[in-house]
């Protein structure tokens, strides 16, 4: 089953953050929990973590992109 990712809300105050560094690349398999992609907030850099196990298919953003709060980011196919 394909899983589209979305962004959850990485800080309190902040709805949009900046793309910084993606941890799994296309084709690779993650767990749930691991780091899938960091970004960064007004304050700090943060790691969104896989919200399921699989192999990631495709990203929708590309590093240095600006991403809202809920915009998807990714397709994992999980299982």
């Amino acid at each position: 089953m394909k899983v589209t990712v979305k962004l959850p809300r990485v800080a309190e105050t902040v709805d949009e953050v900046v793309v910084i560094e993606w941890e799994v690349a296309v084709g690779a398999a993650v767990a749930a929990g691991d780091p899938l992609v960091k970004v960064e907030t007004d304050k700090a850099v943060v790691e969104v973590p896989s919200p399921v196990a699989g192999v990631v298919r495709e990203h929708l953003v590309k590093e240095d992109d600006e991403v809202r709060t809920g915009q998807p980011i990714a397709v994992i196919q999980a299982g």
